[in-house]
């Protein structure tokens, strides 16, 4: 788990910092949506001006990376990987005193919840991308891209409504759960994904960096997009 999650910060890092072949038209990496500063290659929504002169990912990269950092299974992940601490049941600390997340910096997980609702408007996005990676200058088709961009999008759903923040949100803060038939229901749903929480955190991280990764073969031209246009 510590070198799958070190392998994708490398990769997410060095991505970020590129600032180039980020978008094949209609494919837009995942690592830079929305784009939403003037010196984007393609804008989703020119919400930053022109003063920023850095690469346009680092304006919305900070969301799905407070999301998944404060996220209650990669907790687990990496407190038992990075910092031994705890390892697991049974297992003695690799530190002598274990504080948890009671202070600083631990203690930033708690803003979770809040971190739900910008992902919650990420993956929306997300579904946009997925939407328009079909659309071919005003033509409907279907290219390979297309269909990587729509699996990124469905895993990106599936890890988030499967967060145990979600499932407050439907379901929390009732006296009698199976009295609401709407909640009760989405809360079954949510606790269905929730129960391979830990699965879709992984596909959709490994999916993420793998989408970047063919628009980015796509965009320098080392392979070719297979596509079928209807014009």
């Amino acid at each position: 788990m510590a070198m799958g999650l070190f392998a994708f910060i490398l990769y997410a890092t060095w991505a970020t910092f590129q600032n180039s072949h980020y978008y094949a038209a209609p494919y837009l990496s995942p690592f830079y949506s929305p784009c939403v500063s003037a010196n984007c290659t393609y804008q989703t929504a020119p919400l930053v001006g022109s003063w920023w002169k850095v690469s346009p990912a680092l304006a919305v990269v900070w969301i799905p990376l407070g999301f998944r950092t404060s996220c209650y299974y990669f907790r687990r992940v990496y407190y038992r990987s990075f910092w031994l601490s705890p390892p697991a049941c049974a297992v003695a600390d690799a530190r002598p005193r274990y504080s948890g997340e009671s202070r600083l910096p631990l203690i930033l997980n708690n803003v979770h919840r809040y971190f739900f609702y910008l992902a919650f408007a990420l993956a929306i996005v997300d579904s946009w991308d997925a939407v328009a990676a079909f659309d071919f200058s005003g033509h409907f088709g279907i290219g390979l891209g297309s269909l990587i961009m729509l699996t990124d999008a469905v895993l990106l759903w599936s890890y988030t409504l499967g967060c145990h923040s979600c499932r407050h949100l439907v379901g929390g803060r009732l006296k009698l759960l199976s009295a609401h038939r709407i909640r009760y229901r989405l809360w079954k749903g949510s606790s269905v994904l929730n129960r391979h929480h830990g699965l879709f955190g992984w596909t959709s991280l490994g999916w993420v960096g793998f989408t970047d990764l063919y628009v980015r073969l796509v965009s320098t031209g080392v392979i070719t997009d297979p596509r079928w246009v209807l014009h």
